[in-house]
Order: C-alpha cells, then structure tokens, then sequence
C-alpha cells in the first residue's frame, strides 16, 4: 500500500500504482512527488551529487510492521522523459516507482549481474509499460 504526498500539481494514477507495489511486497511504501528544487536538495544532502535526478529511493530498516521505504519522484522530470518519450505521465510515474520499489526490494543494477534489469523487464511486460529508466539508459 502506498502512503502518497504530492507536493506538485502532477496527477498521480495511486491505484496503479497500488498494484504495482502489491505485486511486490505487503509492506507499505511512502511515495513522494517533489518539484525539480526539492530533487536537488534531496540528491545534494543524500547522494553528495548537487543536481536534480528523477528518482531516489531510501529503504527503511527492514523489522515487521515499518514500511519497506521511500520513494521521492521528481514532476519535472515525469514532465520532461513522458514528453520527450512520447508516453504518458502515468508511464513515466510507473516506470520511475518501479525503478524505486526494485531498489528497496535490494535490486541494485549497478552492481547485479542483470537481475533488476530482469525484473523490471517482468515487470512493464506485466503492467503494459514502455521501456524501463534501465533499458533507456543502456540502450536496449
């Protein structure tokens, strides 16, 4: 289940996305929508890196009862990649909380050998999605 704060005038399809982070896990995720500052900031003070990105993830301890983690989206960036991509924000938003949720599930493409590219690849064929962040930036 997700607990959705929308700091930004992006529509968000939280149903969908329900059933994405139910396909996954029975832990509820916080997700939140922020404007391309507040990304910044985050990237800045989280990650040492002083630019905007698209999506952060930020798992919590994993003991029974906590949520699994947060999810922080940045709405210029769902604006820009669905514009640019020829999608929808929905797509967009979908694809960006799929790459987010498979991070606080311990998936970790940097460093895996293929196996959250697998999953995320399940995943859109499942839910019906256009290409995946990963897919794009390594030109599949």
């Amino acid at each position: 289940m997700i607990e959705l704060d929308n700091t930004t005038s992006l529509d968000i399809n939280e149903s969908f996305l329900n059933s994405i982070a139910i396909s996954l896990s029975n832990k509820e995720i916080e997700l939140l929508i922020v404007d391309k500052n507040k990304m910044q900031q985050l990237n800045k003070q989280h990650r040492g890196i002083n630019n905007s990105t698209d999506v952060l993830s930020f798992p919590y301890e994993n003991m029974p009862n906590t949520p699994l983690g947060s999810i922080v989206i940045s709405s210029w960036h769902v604006q820009k990649l669905a514009n640019e991509l020829n999608h929808t924000n929905d797509d967009e938003i979908a694809l960006l909380f799929i790459h987010g949720l498979l991070h606080l599930l311990g998936y970790d493409h940097e460093t895996d050998n293929g196996e959250m590219r697998e999953k995320e690849k399940e995943l859109i064929k499942k839910f019906k999605l256009p290409k995946s962040l990963i897919f794009r930036t390594q030109g599949i």
